[in-house]
């Protein structure tokens, strides 16, 4: 395994450093934004021309825009693997998961127990991953050469939903959630490890042939970079599909600090003086902001 210097804390994301609402260029709007309500259980938070933004309660989960001509992206370019949703606890997690199955939009792909979390994984109708979870608690996990032990294990979704759909009652539309974390394909880890690890801060959590798990604070991961289907690709054409991947920091000076290390790495940067912006080494965008601003 290729060793990697010491990092201190100047050099790491903050441990409260979170994700913030995926945003997704769509060729039907009506079509997209009406499935994330029915299928998942979201609502409509705000409309501004051709965007939505739609999530739980005050908390953003996705954005779609229109952008009408552009063509579907493919199955072997960089872009989005999955958007994962974390729910906060079994009952949401299933009512969401049963919602889902039933309209007839989705496309089911399958289920995991991960020992950290048990996840369920759908297309939505323009082929843009989607991840349902819940964490187990963190006393729960394991840990192996320093790393957070994860797994893909069976996962029976009938028992599933048989053992947490009675105590669901309204979770579905009610039950709280957010963005747990990304997961990008792209064209090479190392790569991308320059990028998301040494570059914006964070910490490698797991590591496994064609793929890399990062996250800040200790979780399993808020973001992870895979080759599975991608291998060697290069920058991204214009496409549907993901548009741009957001993430939250504490303070101002957190962002300081992510920029400080970017210049230094002589990275393109835009500040503009609520949050970061750059492109990660496939063209897609990644902002920073304080506490979800950016949303």
């Amino acid at each position: 395994m290729t060793q990697h210097a010491t990092r201190t804390n100047g050099d790491l994301l903050a441990a409260e450093t979170g994700m913030d609402a995926v945003t997704l260029r769509v060729g039907d709007l009506s079509l997209m934004s009406s499935y994330y309500r029915d299928a998942l259980g979201l609502e409509s938070l705000s409309e501004h021309g051709s965007s939505v933004v739609l999530g739980r309660g005050l908390t953003p989960l996705v954005v779609l825009e229109h952008a009408a001509g552009l063509p579907a992206p493919s199955r072997s370019q960089a872009g989005l693997f999955h958007t994962a949703l974390l729910f906060d606890g079994p009952a949401a997690l299933a009512a969401t998961v049963y919602q889902a199955s039933r309209d007839r939009r989705s496309s089911y792909v399958g289920s995991a127990d991960h020992l950290v979390s048990e996840a369920f994984y759908f297309t939505d109708p323009e082929g843009n991953g989607i991840e349902l979870y819940s964490d187990r608690d963190r006393s729960e996990w394991a840990y192996r050469d320093g790393h957070v032990d994860m797994q893909t294990l069976a996962l029976d979704p009938n028992r599933y939903l048989r053992e947490h759909l009675p105590e669901a009652g309204d979770a579905a539309q009610n039950g709280e959630a957010k963005v747990g974390h990304v997961h990008l394909q792209v064209g090479d880890v190392a790569t991308a490890r320059a990028f998301y690890v040494d570059a914006l801060g964070f910490e490698v959590t797991v590591e496994i042939p064609g793929a890399l798990f990062v996250s800040a604070g200790g979780y399993h991961h808020h973001m992870a970079m895979n080759t599975w289907n991608s291998r060697g690709a290069g920058p991204r054409a214009a496409s549907l599909g993901l548009a741009e991947v957001a993430i939250t920091v504490p303070t101002r000076a957190d962002l300081d600090a992510v920029s400080e290390r970017l210049r230094h790495r002589s990275l393109s940067v835009q500040d503009d003086g609520n949050q970061l912006r750059v492109d990660d080494p496939w063209g897609t965008p990644v902002t920073l902001s304080v506490g979800g601003a950016s949303a």
